[in-house]
């Protein structure tokens, strides 16, 4: 559900989302059930749910039109805006590591992955790099890096999809010899800073699974639903850069402790705790925007 461009980038950003994150995500978890389009008037409607006021709104919206990521459309006859194809298939690829993450084993296969690019386009090498770190690639050496197997399909079309598979060669391996695997995590990824984000999502989001496990599920209004539209798009925002940093590495080869795990776990209680009361704030106003276009 997310553009390759949203990564994990330290903990204060993680924690506070700004704007333009926040408005991906919008697009990303309601946009794609109406033609991936929105009214402006619906965005800002939403995003003032969260206390962001309209001029913060269009000046996001605006960043997002700069990079790619939306177009300028007619939704209902008013101005609107509608996620480009490319970020299209971007959110289409994110959802499984969102909601559904995959988890390698210690008995798993690796994909491998090298490439060439000649000097001369220095560019393309760069971005080929920028691209596999946050694939969630981890650097073996210069011109090698390793992932889980599970990553295949989604690098290989990727790479494909951009014009960039020529330059590549991908295998699939087995771990053999004597070397220490779990001590190669901490060398090819970057374990502390990643694990510091996980514990960083625990201490934000602990309280807001305590305050909604006390409010009974059958308990319905619009006022509950608006409030849990806020505080699920915040926490989707926090969450969905980190799938990509953690590609699933094995369980068994990470430190004691490692916090990945009740992470994902915290995450998919709030999930299915709010997800559908903020599902059904979202279309309530997205369908009453609608209804003044029809007027």
């Amino acid at each position: 559900m997310t553009p390759r461009t949203e990564q994990p980038s330290g903990g204060s950003e993680n924690s506070t989302p700004r704007h333009h994150q926040l408005i991906i995500s919008l697009f990303g978890l309601y946009a794609r059930a109406h033609g991936g389009e929105l009214q402006v008037s619906t965005i800002i409607s939403l995003m003032h749910d969260l206390g962001v006021e309209s001029a913060g709104v269009r000046s996001s919206i605006s960043r997002l039109k700069k990079r790619g990521v939306i177009d300028s459309v007619k939704v209902n006859n008013r101005n609107g805006y509608a996620l480009s194809p490319s970020a299209l298939s971007a959110f289409a690829e994110g959802d499984e590591r969102i909601f559904t993450p995959r988890r390698a084993t210690a008995d798993s296969r690796w994909l491998l992955a090298t490439f060439t690019v000649p000097e001369s386009q220095r560019s393309i090498r760069h971005k080929i790099r920028s691209t596999l770190v946050r694939m969630g690639f981890g650097a073996v050496a210069p011109g090698l890096w390793i992932a889980p197997e599970h990553l295949k399909d989604e690098a290989l079309s990727y790479f494909d999809r951009h014009g960039m598979a020529d330059y590549f060669e991908f295998f699939l391996a087995e771990h053999v010899g004597s070397h220490d695997l779990a001590k190669n995590m901490g060398i090819w990824w970057d374990l502390e800073s990643l694990d510091s984000l996980y514990s960083e999502f625990l201490e934000t989001n602990r309280p807001l699974l305590e305050k909604w496990t006390g409010i009974p599920t059958a308990q319905e209004s619009e006022d509950l639903d608006a409030e849990a539209f806020a505080d699920y798009l915040v926490l989707i925002t926090q969450w969905r850069r980190l799938p990509y940093s953690d590609p699933g590495l094995p369980a068994e080869l990470l430190p004691e402790g490692w916090n990945a795990i009740a992470a994902s776990d915290l995450f998919q209680q709030l999930h299915e705790i709010i997800g559908f009361r903020a599902s059904r704030h979202a279309e309530r106003a997205i369908s009453a925007q609608e209804s003044d276009a029809r007027i």
